[in-house]
């Protein structure tokens, strides 16, 4: 596996785009509207940043509203998000998604219960 993004709740993924291109020199690589949120993907050398905007309720917008903004989750890319699946099961971790689904950019995701991964929820990606 790799690393893949950091996924980030913000109230203005915009005002945060622009706030990180100042500060990182990364540039916008993909934006859509994902569902209920602004989802803006950052490209860095090595991954990228997605900035998550709630634009009506939501699980994003439960977690602003519960923990302010900030780093949401942590993502890593796989080849093969079944076996993965099946890997973290074996290792004694919950999942939150049993399956795939799919997410941003037209990415199958699935993500492990933080409870499971020291408070950190992960999402597995396969592009």
């Amino acid at each position: 596996m790799r690393f893949d993004h950091a996924g980030v709740a913000t109230e203005n993924a915009e005002s945060l785009a622009f706030r990180y291109e100042d500060i990182f020199g990364c540039e916008i690589a993909h934006e859509e509207r994902f569902g209920d949120l602004k989802v803006i993907f950052l490209g860095l050398e090595n991954g990228y940043f997605e900035l998550l905007e709630p634009r009506e309720e939501g699980t994003i917008a439960e977690y602003l509203e519960n923990h302010g903004p900030g780093l949401h989750h942590v993502a890593l890319a796989t080849d093969d998000i079944a076996a993965a699946l099946d890997d973290a099961v074996d290792a004694g971790v919950d999942l939150v998604d049993e399956e795939p689904r799919p997410g941003a950019w037209g990415h199958e995701v699935a993500f492990l219960h933080p409870e499971s991964t020291g408070g950190v929820l992960v999402e597995f990606v396969e592009h």
